[in-house]
Parts: C-alpha cells; sequence; structure tokens
C-alpha cells in the first residue's frame, strides 16, 4: 500500500468513508458498476490496440478479473437482498477522462493513467473500509487490495512504456484533477464520489 499512498494526491476524505458505511447497498451496487466498466475499459483498450503485445496481455488478464469481482459483488448482494439497479455515474471517471489529451498516442498514455488512478483510489478505499465492515464483506475487500494494487501498478507501467519515457509531467497534470475530484464538496454518493454534501441514503 506504500506505492499506493505515494501515488495518490490525497486521503480519502473521513466524510466519505462515514457515508459509505451508512449505505452500504448503493455502495455494493456502484461497487459493482465499478467492476463492471474496469473490464469494459479493458476489453475496448484490447480492440483499440490491438498491435500491441504488451497491452493485450495484461488488460485480457485484467479483464478476465473485473468480471469475476463483478461476479463477486453481484452474488453478495444477491445473498443480502440487496437489487441490482441502474445508478448515475459519479463524476470522477468522467472528471479524469476532461483532461486526457485528443493525438492518438498522447490520448493512449492519458488513458492508462486515468486507469492508474481509478486503480489506486479504488485499493485504498477498500483499504480503509474493509476494517469496518462485516466479516464477509472484510474479507472479501481484503482480498481485492491486492489485485486492484497489481492493476495500478500494470497501468501505470504500460503508460510509461507506451510514452517512452518519462511521464512524471502528465502524473502531476492528473494528481492535481484527482484531488480536486476526491475533496471538493460531491452532491452524490458513490464509490468514487468526493466529500459529501448529499442525503446518503442517494
Amino acid at each position: 500500500m506504500d506505492a499506493i499512498h505515494r501515488f495518490l494526491p490525497c486521503d480519502t476524505p473521513s466524510s466519505w468513508l462515514e457515508a459509505a458505511l451508512a449505505n452500504q447497498p448503493n455502495l455494493l451496487i456502484d461497487h459493482a458498476n465499478c467492476e463492471k466498466k474496469a473490464a469494459a475499459t479493458a476489453i475496448n483498450l484490447m480492440h483499440r490496440y490491438s498491435l500491441e503485445p504488451g497491452l493485450l496481455s495484461k488488460m485480457s488478464q485484467l479483464a478476465r478479473e473485473e468480471l469475476l469481482h463483478f461476479h463477486q459483488v453481484v452474488k453478495i448482494m444477491a445473498d443480502r437482498g440487496i437489487r441490482y439497479i441502474r445508478l448515475s455515474p459519479s463524476r470522477y471517471a468522467a472528471g479524469l477522462r476532461s483532461i486526457i489529451r485528443k493525438p492518438e498516442k498522447e490520448q493512449l498514455v492519458d488513458i492508462l493513467i486515468v486507469g492508474a488512478y481509478i486503480e489506486a483510489r479504488s485499493c485504498e478505499r477498500f483499504a480503509k473500509l474493509a476494517p469496518r465492515l462485516d466479516d464477509e464483506l472484510q474479507r472479501f475487500y481484503k482480498s481485492l487490495i491486492k489485485s486492484e494494487a497489481r492493476h495500478f501498478e500494470d497501468y501505470l507501467k504500460l503508460a510509461t512504456q507506451c510514452a517512452g519515457g518519462d511521464i512524471s509531467a502528465r502524473l502531476k497534470v492528473f494528481a492535481r484533477k484527482e484531488k480536486e475530484l476526491i475533496t471538493a464538496p460531491d452532491k452524490l454518493f458513490r464509490f468514487h464520489s468526493g466529500a459529501p454534501v448529499f442525503n446518503i441514503h442517494q
């Protein structure tokens, strides 16, 4: 987790953590959505960049793992009588993607950096939530930390390889945006939402 904490520009606000604990059904629903979207992103990258063997290998593995996590979350929800419903997305991923550059090579590098931030933030939140959850969810979230940390590392390595060199300048740009999205007031509760100014049962 040390690499995750060094990478992220800030900690999750304690107010988000309290809102998540008070609204576990929506937390699980949006967690399932995040796993499904992560798998879809990996598959989309495989289609768009089919001539990148390193990317194909990593994204195929990531897609399989994210779909497994989706299945696991949905099963936990079903066991708890939580209905899987459609939720509007948080501003987080869209906010990060809003600063992706347009040229093809730079676009790929930025997409991979966004993936690294999403996986790192997910990992950090799993770690913060796990000790305060019931035994089943605690075991499950702890089991996800290792794979999410590996996904973060894979995205970061691929971004560096695709850039052909140092990406620290771009990381700083995305770090500023990520911090803003995580710490600024947020009217919507989701797995990646910011500091809550909402009814926790939204």
